[in-house]
């Protein structure tokens, strides 16, 4: 008697996720890095160079409730593999911008704005993917492995940025990100189905255990998007969405203004910098792979309300506390410890919000979590702005206050989310 061998295919494509998000992030936060030297080729102020972050954000923030409609209708495969293209274009176009151009900071928003349209279908399109691939009960983990690409692919931007700009100058590393960037798209498209139904590697025994872990309305094979306005009445999705706001506020501080903060404020040379800069994200990387094990493991004892909101609620407190601690610390060292600690706190909560997002919005999670990091990206927009100039104003203790008090009222908003309520069910 022969037994039948159970693939493990979903794992490797979610893996892959990881790496596309690790890219994705490298695209978005190079210029944080390049920024200076570009800022003082262009004469471009802090403020200005704020302009430029910002314009990246309005363009992904403006764009993730379509992108993620799109990926609803078409498919995590074709869309992802697209949008990687487009930012590989948009990516190496800021090279050809003329030094003493008349109009570089507009050319630059513009650039930007159009890459982070085109990045917006990212993380709508992969919770899709979950919602498609991944049972209920390993979304945590699966939300927390391509998360962890966020962290890894912003912990490598600082010494990899850096390294090359001070060899070739800051265009090189655009030139660089864009390639590689095309490379790991393709490699998508190749391996990568919409459903696991449609994939030849997918085992008899995994795709049994898929269709196990998902809601009845996710089998369909034409199944109905929800509503706009059902989504618009759900006080799960509005909260989530509010939460993501101050989450996304405190976490572009981050990739937008850290390795400055610590190069300008805390006095740290260029290669310093990078190496400091480089610890937030490590700790992003890791806590997020471990919020989504405890996500899992206290959903399955206790339930999704605990395992998805208790998390969420502890992460951002945390967060809050490391951001008050961390920046009112005289000492370099600790204050760069303890703040790589809030951003690692802030981390435990992401498989939280997408395994919500996924387990409420069924067949149509691409649009429900495009519409909740719109509200991260609206966050992270403003604080590109206000950051600096608040403090310009009363200093960046300040600043970093401001984030803690948001990420409090992050906490806050998860008391108002039940993950078991889902916008499409219906009827067995």
């Amino acid at each position: 008697m022969t037994v039948e061998r159970t693939s493990q295919f979903r794992w490797l494509l979610i893996f892959w996720l990881f790496v596309l998000s690790a890219v994705a992030y490298l695209d978005r936060v190079n210029i944080s890095i390049a920024g200076t030297l570009l800022a003082s080729e262009f004469h471009l102020s802090k403020i200005q160079l704020g302009w430029i972050f910002s314009a990246f954000l309005a363009g992904y923030a403006l764009f993730q409730t379509p992108g993620g409609r799109l990926a609803d209708k078409l498919g995590a495969r074709r869309v992802l593999a697209l949008a990687v293209l487009w930012w590989g274009i948009f990516s190496a176009l800021i090279v050809v911008v003329p030094s003493g151009f008349r109009f570089a900071l507009f050319a630059f928003m513009s650039l930007r704005f159009t890459l982070g349209a085109g990045e917006a279908v990212m993380y709508p399109a992969s919770n899709q993917f979950v919602a498609r691939w991944i049972p209920s009960s390993e979304r945590g983990l699966a939300n927390g492995l391509i998360f962890a690409g966020v962290g890894v692919g912003a912990a490598f931007t600082p010494p990899l940025i850096t390294y090359i700009m001070l060899r070739y100058g800051w265009r090189i590393p655009f030139v660089v990100c864009a390639a590689l960037g095309l490379v790991v798209g393709l490699v998508w498209y190749f391996i990568a189905r919409n459903t696991p139904e449609e994939h030849s590697l997918v085992s008899p025994n995994e795709l049994a255990k898929i269709k196990a872990g998902l809601p009845i309305s996710s089998l369909a094979e034409r199944p109905k998007l929800i509503s706009w306005g059902r989504m618009l009445q759900s006080k799960e999705v509005l909260a989530v969405t509010i939460s993501y706001f101050t989450y996304g506020y405190v976490a572009w501080i981050f990739f937008s203004w850290f390795y400055i903060y610590l190069a300008e404020v805390r006095g740290l040379n260029p290669k310093a910098s990078a190496i400091y800069s480089t610890l937030p994200f490590a700790a992003m990387a890791a806590c997020s792979l471990l919020g989504g094990l405890v996500n899992d493991a206290l959903a399955k004892k206790w339930g999704p309300r605990v395992g998805r909101c208790s998390i969420a609620v502890l992460a951002l407190t945390l967060a809050a506390i490391f951001l008050i601690v961390g920046s009112r610390a005289e000492n370099t060292q600790i204050a760069v410890f303890v703040l790589a600690g809030g951003a690692g706190a802030l981390y435990l909560s992401q498989s939280s919000f997408w395994s919500v997002t996924a387990d409420i919005g069924g067949t149509s999670a691409g649009s429900v979590s495009g519409f909740m990091n719109m509200g991260n990206q609206i966050g992270g927009m403003i604080t590109a702005v206000s950051t600096p100039w608040i403090a310009s104003r009363f200093g960046w203790t300040s600043a970093f206050l401001v984030a803690a008090g948001l990420s409090l009222c992050g906490a806050l908003a998860w008391l108002f989310v039940d993950p078991r309520k889902r916008l499409d069910t219906i009827a067995p």
